[in-house]
């Protein structure tokens, strides 16, 4: 379980080092997608934590080779393809009564990011190219440490919870040119090949 504290603060997207996080618990990235151990080199971890405003998150994670990311990122609008290169990623159902219907968002070092609505169903994965959450991202590059802030605005789709409530997500780190190995999770899906879309692997998220 993730569990959210509640912060009266609002805390900007690049607060990499706001006090607030100390006391958010981390959870550990530390796995393939496949559920095998990664190597220490590639671990991460995230803390959540929410406000009136928002739901924010922070990864930090071990860099220890090149980033890889785009010659020229562009951060005023979404990035297709993010995925393909290295991100920080959540998923998030807040209805976990139907945890088919998510959300996901993404991360780069570069500061680009990209937001979709996500409906599964038996004949297949239904994605909304168009959703629009107002996430912002900021990230920070030190020496084998790489730190990524999103932060998610309430809205109908990211309703604000009240203290108690539980939804689903899951966390993951994409890392290095190679696949599979660059695949990582907290809640790993144990796909034949790497997927990241497999709501019964989402854990629980506890807004407190």
């Amino acid at each position: 379980m993730i569990v959210a504290r509640y912060t009266p603060e609002t805390i900007g997207v690049d607060r990499h080092d706001h006090p607030v996080w100390e006391h958010c618990e981390p959870v550990r990235i530390e796995h393939f997608w496949s559920g095998e151990p990664a190597p220490a080199s590639r671990h991460a971890e995230a803390r959540v934590c929410w406000s009136d405003e928002a739901l924010h998150v922070r990864f930090v994670c071990e860099q220890h080779e090149p980033l890889i990311i785009a010659e020229n990122p562009v951060t005023d609008r979404k990035t297709l393809g993010l995925w393909d290169r290295d991100v920080c990623e959540i998923f998030v159902a807040p209805d976990p009564a139907h945890p088919e219907r998510y959300f996901e968002f993404e991360a780069a070092p570069t500061g680009e990011w990209v937001d979709l609505g996500i409906v599964v169903t038996p004949a297949g994965r239904e994605t909304d190219w168009d959703y629009y959450s107002g996430m912002t991202t900021s990230a920070r590059i030190d020496r084998n440490k790489l730190t990524v802030g999103i932060r998610i605005p309430w809205s109908d789709s990211i309703p604000r919870p009240e203290k108690g409530e539980t939804w689903l997500t899951n966390v993951f780190r994409c890392i290095g040119p190679e696949a599979p190995e660059r695949y990582l999770a907290w809640r790993p899906t144990r796909t034949p090949e790497p997927n990241y879309h497999v709501p019964e692997a989402f854990g629980s998220l506890r807004f407190e």
